[in-house]
């Protein structure tokens, strides 16, 4: 009786081995598509295995977050919200505005206002006056201050029915801090309905992968690392991560700065203060499971310094950090999860 069992179970082995083995052979076989392009004001790539070019399809998801969280689309969910409307419009962008809307304020609670979609303002005077060539006084920063905090805008009625509601009419959202890790996810979602195993979707630095890179190996990303090149140009990596199935985001202030006065600012500002940060972190890489939440918390932790971020990161086994900083001599130090360990390939 179990010789009869085993004759009948040889064919169905038999069955799955050439089956996994035509799987394997197909997946190699197929080629990984490359599209590249413009969105966000950066550069977008995306990697994928597929017979099929979708980059048509890539740029269609890319320009309805375009439609819901571009301060400069006039037409925009965000910008019309920004302009006085208070409803929400239901549509799949309102829907993704929301999406971002609600995660900013998860975000901000849990990192006491570290991160907050409402301090546009003070980040334009201190940008724009620099280049101008003037810093905003502190009476004009307090001024900006009324207009600046997340806990003074809310998200009120149902679902379906929802609006925006501000405790002062010219607060101004703005979601740059988060768009560009949602859209990677926009993408990546795309690609995984569309039963894609191996892609890597990067947009401006922000990055999402899954399975393989087109040399079998799991994708590797680079960590530039923090120098006085506002141009970009130099390219330097401080280190190379293993990244598979996970999401990554990286905000500097190594890129975005002014000298004045013989004192160097940074672009980061912090909300609570209305001013430029001011402490030793000069980098801060996030791996999430999703490139939004990713995003926001690397712009958070750029916000608190590293104490503060490493509080938060107790709290939170899922994510992990790759900080850089500057000692009081001025060196380069870096700062890593324990979790991180494993995936750093230097």
């Amino acid at each position: 009786m179990q010789k009869k069992k085993l004759y009948w179970q040889i064919p169905l082995l038999l069955f799955l081995i050439i089956g996994t083995i035509f799987i394997i052979r197909q997946q190699h076989s197929m080629p990984y598509q490359k599209n590249t392009g413009f969105v966000f004001g950066t550069i977008y790539n995306v990697s994928y295995q597929c017979e099929q070019d979708l980059q048509q399809e890539i740029e269609a998801e890319l320009m309805k977050v375009d439609r819901a969280l571009s301060m400069f689309n006039d037409t925009s969910v965000i910008s019309r919200i920004n302009q006085g409307q208070q409803s929400v419009d239901q549509t799949e962008e309102g829907r993704m505005f929301l999406d971002v809307f609600r995660l900013a304020m998860t975000v901000s609670d849990d990192t006491k206002g570290a991160f907050d979609i409402t301090v546009a303002p003070l980040v334009n005077a201190w940008g724009f006056g620099f280049k101008s060539g003037d810093m905003p006084t502190q009476q004009q920063v307090d001024s900006l201050r009324q207009f600046v905090g997340y806990r003074h805008i809310k998200l009120t009625g149902q679902q379906g029915h929802e609006r925006i509601q501000k405790s002062d009419r010219r607060m101004m959202l703005d979601c740059s801090a988060i768009a560009k890790g949602y859209g990677t996810d926009v993408v990546a979602r795309l690609l995984k309905s569309r039963d894609i195993r191996n892609f890597m979707v990067e947009i401006g630095g922000e990055v999402v992968t899954q399975g393989i890179s087109p040399s079998r190996v799991p994708w590797r990303i680079g960590v530039t690392k923090p120098t006085d090149d506002t141009l970009s140009t130099a390219g330097e990596l401080q280190t190379v991560l293993n990244v598979t199935d996970r999401a990554m985001a990286t905000s500097g202030n190594y890129r975005n700065f002014y000298y004045k006065g013989g004192r160097k600012y940074a672009h980061t500002i912090d909300p609570h203060t209305g001013c430029p940060v001011q402490h030793s972190l000069l980098s801060a890489t996030v791996l999430a499971p999703d490139c939004a939440t990713a995003d926001a918390y690397a712009t958070s932790f750029m916000v608190m310094g590293i104490d503060p971020a490493k509080e938060v990161l107790d709290r939170h086994p899922e994510l992990m950090a790759y900080f850089i900083y500057a000692d009081h001599q001025g060196e380069l130090n870096v700062w890593y999860s324990s979790s991180l360990k494993d995936k750093i390939n230097e």
